[in-house]
């Protein structure tokens, strides 16, 4: 059952009767001219109530939006942290008024867009329908029914996802990071919690919704096919007599830098990568007189593929799909980062990498290509923006918010390519800042940590809650000599002959002719269900299907075989035959013991919360996998695998776990497929041991 093989699928796009014009990709296209940007000034006029309106008038389509936003700033959540995204949500369960489904039944009718959120709303429709939707928003944001059904299931949704995250690298680095750099006890440090979820109730969604939803310090910004005097009288329709709490002037104080750079290390065990953030705390208002020049520093760093993170670390040195680095901005204190997800083993040289990158900057080692190519991508990106209603609408409420001249977003690119190769470098020493530098490390650390003490540089451990954990360092030694006590004649054939016994036995195993399994598991927010058949010695079938529709077919019946996604069929090749017969029967560790594998044990070591014996097994077509079998249980609790993608080293993990008695076979009930920072998990529903199999399956 360890061996069900798990396709995760991408889009398929058919381009059919397109011919283009030959390119010469050798040459990389020049820059054009930058593209003159016209924008409409907003008329603007203020309710009585505090709420600012922006009309932004534009007749070319028939079609209006609206966008409320409340300039609240951080708000400390504190032990009932995640209370306003709840409530935010909320926001959408139906009001006073309106029941959910017939709300968003009228919504649909329309063809209209109305969304909530815990900072405001937003509504778009086109002319004949604007009113309607428009006050329906209105309804929404100020009579919310908050009906206890929805309030629990969102909190429980909001759960599972925090659990679906427990592994997640990527995850747990972004809430350490925050946490470590601004504070666990600061608005932009703190973060939610299963418990701090669990702990909320509805009286305080109702409480926070009276704290924050309010037309004070609110801005109502609309663009498209209206004028000024109907958006006037459409406003103070609609909230002309709303009340709310009076807000202040929204404020945060600084946190600090670290003195000396650091390394922060987080161990997961189960991270088959290594997620690498490195970074300093900086202030960068949009009024800031260095903006344009830190946004060109950024881009030529990290902004995209032709970026020097992303050419040396990927084109370069193959660590990575992509780094890339991120400057933000605004009134409050924020963060320079640059971050890759790479290989466990790479980790410290992809950090050494990353930071001669941000000093390269510092240095001035910057060629007019990369000035210029970034330019060119801040000309067109700029002109792209002002195609979206919604960001024209952002522009306007900026320039007020952060108290820019009117002119801001007009003369951007002019600043933009006015900014020199001195002016980048000048930025890049004043806020990147390589020798303060936080450096969270979040992987294996039984991988991770030996390369990471060649690069000298301090490391403090934390786990995945931004706790600092104290280096025992006889505390460790007892941990590595209870490790090694462990391996004490261990070899890889008793690892094998354990799992044997404690899955049901070499007899009962080699009784075991068929297997049907039946799964399920979510694909991006879709259902999937799944079938497994198998055959010995090494005949198997496989489909996935949504609904009615097969997404994939996959048959091979011992000496070839084809797949099938979405309709298109190919023959499996010849290196996928040898791959598909290295088993000699459906439990192949029965065969390990056999000439056909070579089998090493590796050691024992930690994983998540017990030890396992590691095997490197190296089956007849030359595959090598990785397999950890529990020192209590015997059983497979993980298998890892390394392939080649292009010249891309890609480890795909499965774990094992909830085994349940077939007949008289222990299976697995639950896997989990990782690659990257995808996860996927399987669940089965049913499991038949030795009936409902034909060879007709393998047709």
């Amino acid at each position: 059952m360890n061996k069900i093989l798990l396709f995760i699928l991408g889009a398929i796009l058919t381009l059919n009767g397109f011919s283009q014009k030959k390119i010469d990709r050798s040459k990389q296209p020049k820059p054009g001219p930058a593209p003159v940007i016209t924008i409409k000034d907003p008329v603007i006029f203020n309710l009585d109530n505090g709420m600012t309106i922006l009309v932004v008038e534009d007749h070319k389509l028939p079609r209006v939006t609206a966008t409320f936003s409340i300039d609240r700033g951080p708000v400390i959540e504190g032990s009932k942290a995640g209370v306003s995204a709840i409530m935010g949500q909320m926001l959408g369960e139906g009001t006073t008024k309106t029941p959910k489904d017939k709300f968003d039944e009228k919504i649909d009718q329309m063809g209209a867009n109305v969304s909530l959120n815990a900072n405001g709303g937003f509504t778009s429709a086109l002319s004949r329908y604007f009113e309607t939707a428009f006050l329906m928003m209105a309804e929404a944001l100020q009579s919310p029914a908050f009906p206890d059904a929805s309030f629990e299931k969102i909190k429980s949704m909001t759960i599972t996802g925090l659990k679906s995250n427990e592994k997640s690298a990527s995850a747990i680095s972004g809430r350490v990071v925050r946490a470590l750099s601004f504070g666990k006890k600061s608005a932009q440090g703190e973060f939610e919690t299963e418990e701090s979820i669990k702990g909320l109730t509805i009286t305080d969604v109702q409480n926070t919704y009276n704290e924050s939803i309010t037309p004070s310090r609110s801005y109502l910004t609309f663009v498209g096919d209206i004028t000024p005097d109907a958006a006037r009288t459409l406003a103070t329709n609609a909230f002309g007599n709303w009340q709310g709490k009076k807000l202040g002037i929204p404020s945060a104080a600084n946190a600090d830098n670290v003195v000396t750079t650091e390394i922060d290390f987080v161990d997961v065990p189960s991270a088959v990568q290594g997620e690498i953030s490195i970074g300093n705390l900086l202030n960068n208002p949009l009024s800031n007189p260095d903006y344009h020049a830190l946004m060109i520093a950024n881009q030529i760093l990290g902004g995209g593929a032709e970026s020097k993170l992303f050419m040396n670390l990927r084109e370069k040195h193959g660590f990575t799909y992509g780094s890339y680095s991120k400057i933000g901005n605004g009134r409050f204190q924020t963060q320079f980062s640059v971050n890759a997800q790479v290989r466990n083993e790479k980790a410290d040289s992809a950090v050494v990498e990353m930071l001669n990158e941000i000093n390269n900057m510092r240095d001035g080692k910057i060629s007019n290509e990369e000035l210029e190519n970034a330019k060119a991508k801040y000309n067109g990106s700029f002109a792209l923006a002002m195609e979206d209603p919604e960001k024209t609408a952002s522009y306007a409420t900026n320039i007020l918010i952060n108290n820019l001249q009117k002119d801001y977003y007009k003369n951007f690119l002019q600043k933009i390519n006015a900014v020199t190769i001195a002016e980048v470098q000048r930025v890049s020493q004043k806020y990147l800042l390589t020798d303060n530098s936080r450096i969270v490390i979040v992987g294996n650390g039984s991988k991770i940590l030996p390369n990471l003490a060649r690069l000298k540089i301090p490391i403090k451990k934390y786990d995945k809650y931004a706790n600092f954990i104290e280096d025992k360092t006889a505390n460790e030694k007892t941990v590595k000599d209870l490790a090694g006590a462990k391996t004490d004649g261990v070899s890889p054939s008793s690892v094998i002959l354990k799992y044997l016994i404690a899955v049901g036995g070499k007899e009962e195993i080699k009784k075991l002719n068929t297997i049907k399994a039946s799964f399920t598991m979510d694909l991006m927010g879709r259902n999937i269900e799944g079938l497994d058949v198998r055959m010995s010695p090494n005949k198997h079938y496989t489909l996935l299907k949504m609904g009615e529709m097969k997404v994939m077919e996959s048959v091979f019946d011992g000496k070839m075989g084809y797949r099938s996604q979405m309709g298109r069929k190919s023959d499996l090749e010849e290196d996928e035959i040898k791959e598909a017969s290295d088993d000699r029967g459906i439990i192949a560790q029965l065969y390990y013991l056999t000439s056909d594998y070579k089998i090493e044990f590796l050691g024992t070591e930690r994983l998540d919360e017990e030890y396992v014996n590691k095997i490197k097994v190296t089956k007849p077509s030359g595959k090598v996998s990785t397999e950890f079998y529990s020192v209590k249980s015997g059983l497979l609790v993980r298998e890892e695998t390394t392939s080649l993608e292009g010249e891309m080293e890609v480890t795909v993990s499965l774990d094992y776990s909830n085994y349940k008695k077939v007949k008289t076979i222990a299976l697995p009930y639950t896997i989990v497929q990782t690659a990257g920072e995808q996860e996927f998990t399987m669940n089965m529903t049913e499991i038949k041991i030795n009936e409902d199999v034909t060879e007709d399956n393998f047709k």
